[in-house]
């Protein structure tokens, strides 16, 4: 399975709604590293790493996100795959 680095930008109503948490256990139960965190600007950001098809299924999930979020869009850029992450956090 090939492996890929994806950095999203998540805007909408986005704060608030754990939409981190919840991106973390989606991430998690699809065996995909990185972080997300909350922006200044009111959006998530995220950075994921894993096989192609589950870092796919993650994006997916943020497009709608949890009950109580209102997805506007996901700005997808594709990295170079890196390996440096271990595990999914939630940062600041």
């Amino acid at each position: 399975m090939r492996k890929v680095r994806a950095h999203l930008i998540i805007e909408g109503i986005v704060q608030g709604v754990f939409f981190r948490a919840n991106t973390k256990d989606t991430a998690f139960s699809h065996n995909v590293n990185g972080w997300v965190r909350n922006t200044r600007d009111g959006k998530v950001e995220a950075m994921l790493e894993g096989d192609e098809e589950a870092v796919k299924k993650v994006i997916k999930w943020c497009r709608q996100g949890p009950s109580g979020a209102m997805v506007d869009s996901v700005d997808i850029k594709w990295l170079d795959y890196t390996g440096e992450f271990t595990g999914f956090n939630i940062t600041r």
